[in-house]
């Protein structure tokens, strides 16, 4: 048996310990995988004020950021399997998605080096007013100044990195929160980044409950959040800091529209993909399904045919496509919306119980409708809906009720369908032929109403953690 060990914080490029421990188990067995330590809020503020001494202190040049950014890159590419690992240990996820995921993350730390190395300013035209003849004008882009960023368990690499490295490239230090679920990846990544060359002090890694990372919110030096989570977090973080620039990348409700000259083998397929990827468990998950009254009951076939040859168990085993969610709380939250879903004349298509090692089996729905919670909120777990609708521009209102807007996806054959869908759905992406889990790492990628105010990628996070510093010479 592996001995567990704790992982320090780290601040200011240095192991910090605490009086109390967090551990740090697998959601699939209940194994304890490590121990973090508890931080106080004396720590965070102690993290906060070596942020700011690097803020104002001297800057890593543009070349220097990007070689950093660059070499991260390298040594994780070099280390794939030990990053999955301990995704998949801490998250249960399952090993194949982890490894997928760290793959990723590796693109990310390229696409902030390439931002690291062409961020650049603009001319003013000053002389097209009266007043500015005789006067060179330009805007600068300048680090906003220290980041607070708050991540989640549910990409416990990958989402860190969309958050760190754009920073890097900003010029901007960071005080990190990773999710209190997952911190063991975090610290894994800080101590790989200061190993591809970050100066101690760049980025600071703070293992704390929620309640003690509420001073990234509260603290005057903190000048920008970037979030993700969920809405209600979220919005009361933007709520209560209103003079900090405040990112928020929050929820969804994914629907997917089959019309009835789609490929429905392709369709089925990404549907059961999207769905239960990491058990649901991702913003962009496929929740909720139109189907035209035509192919709806072939679809459904299709997918629960699909469904039911995914591989439920340990996250570990490479041939497992459904594990455990991250905690019984949240495993049990979503059998209950199941079973209400049921009884309220929803048709239980395929799974709604669990395995012997009481992992929640991928569960398919008929029939179910708006004001199910299984369609109105976020489910984030393994369960998908289906619906079926007789008129193309039905399918498009009922995708776009929601509260809801992050991607959306319409599996169509018609050009111009497939075009109106791009116009009509009322989301941050639209996704055709393909899932709305898809995303790429360089795509502006955020979402509408409750689904959050900003855009990731390293290209629009670095826009967001930068300001404009207009400058005018007298000539």
């Amino acid at each position: 048996m592996t001995e567990v060990t704790l992982s320090p914080a780290i601040i200011n490029g240095k192991a910090v310990t605490a009086e109390h421990t967090t551990e740090v188990r697998s959601p699939f067995d209940n194994t304890l995988v490590g121990l973090v330590p508890t931080l106080t809020v004396s720590d965070v503020d102690a993290a906060i004020a070596v942020a700011v001494e690097r803020h104002h202190g001297p800057q890593l040049p543009a070349y220097e950021r990007a070689a950093i950014l660059d070499r991260a890159a390298v040594l994780l590419s070099e280390r794939v399997e030990e990053f999955a690992q301990s995704i998949c240990a801490e998250s249960a996820k399952p090993i194949t998605a982890a490894r997928i995921e760290a793959t990723r993350a590796a693109d990310t730390f390229r696409f902030s080096a390439a931002q690291a190395r062409t961020l650049v300013g603009e001319m003013v035209a000053m002389d097209a007013s009266i007043a500015g003849v005789g006067k060179l004008g330009f805007v600068k882009r300048v680090p906003i100044g220290v980041i607070g960023a708050i991540s989640p368990f549910n990409f416990p690499l990958n989402l860190v990195c969309h958050k760190v490295a754009p920073a890097i490239a900003a010029g901007c230090p960071v005080v990190l929160k990773p999710a209190s679920a997952t911190p063991l990846t975090a610290l894994k990544l800080a101590h790989l980044i200061a190993e591809a060359g970050l100066p101690d002090g760049w980025l600071n890694v703070v293992t704390c409950p929620g309640s003690v990372a509420d001073r990234l919110v509260t603290h005057d030096d903190i000048a920008m959040i970037t979030f993700t989570g969920s809405p209600g977090v979220g919005w009361e973080i933007r709520a209560r800091a209103p003079r900090k620039r405040v990112s928020l990348e929050l929820g969804n409700n994914a629907p997917v529209i089959v019309h009835d000259d789609a490929d429905l083998e392709l369709a089925a397929t990404k549907i059961v993909a999207g769905g239960f990827g990491f058990s649901g468990q991702t913003c962009i998950s496929v929740q909720r399904v139109y189907a035209h009254s035509n192919i709806y009951a072939e679809l459904l076939s299709l997918v629960a045919t699909k469904v039911e040859a995914l591989q439920v168990g340990d996250p570990a085993d490479a041939n497992t496509a459904v594990s455990a969610l991250i905690s019984r709380k949240e495993t049990q939250r979503v059998k209950e919306w199941i079973d209400e879903a049921i009884t309220q004349g929803a048709t239980l298509v395929t799974g709604g119980d669990f395995t012997s090692t009481e992992v929640l089996r991928p569960t398919i729905l008929a029939d179910v409708r708006a004001e199910m919670q299984v369609c109105s909120d976020e489910v984030f777990g393994p369960m998908i809906g289906f619906q079926q609708y007789e008129e193309f521009e039905d399918a498009l209102r009922f995708s776009n009720d929601t509260r809801y807007g992050l991607q959306a996806a319409v599996f169509t054959n018609d050009l111009s369908r497939a075009l109106r869908a791009a116009d009509a759905l009322d989301f941050g992406g639209v996704v055709i032929n393909e899932m709305p889990t898809f995303r790429t790492d360089q795509q502006p990628y955020g979402g509408l109403r409750d689904s959050g105010n900003t855009r990731e990628g390293p290209a629009f996070a670095v826009q967001e953690m930068t300001e404009r510093r207009m400058v005018i010479i007298h000539q």
